[in-house]
């Protein structure tokens, strides 16, 4: 694999800029919807909430997409290698952490 001139942007990140910020444009759209909405007589569906669920998804995702294009896609020959242990190791963090508040969610949603 052939190391792309710094002058010449990757193909792969414009759209990935514009998931991560039309995903962040419903996340905000929903939970501010979702607020409004939401009374303690008549709570939302927990159903709804897989849309902001999957917009977090789909900015983490593209997040991380954009961070190999940045660290793994554009190093060097000889630091690819680390580059690539450190970067799926943050990978599966984030991918961790975003499982981890997605069950925390669920699982107060579903014990009240």
């Amino acid at each position: 694999m052939t190391n792309l001139p710094s002058d010449i942007p990757d193909k792969r990140r414009k759209p990935l800029l514009i998931t991560e910020f039309a995903c962040l444009a419903i996340l905000l759209v929903s939970m501010g919807w979702f607020s409004s909405q939401s009374t303690a007589e008549n709570p939302i569906s927990p159903a709804w909430l897989l849309i902001p669920a999957f917009a977090s998804l789909g900015v983490f995702l593209s997040f991380i997409g954009l961070m190999y294009l940045r660290w793994v896609a554009s190093a060097s020959d000889d630091r690819r290698t680390r580059h690539r242990i450190i970067f799926a190791l943050l990978t599966i963090t984030l991918i961790g952490v975003w499982l981890y508040g997605i069950g925390n969610t669920w699982s107060s949603l579903t014990a009240s």
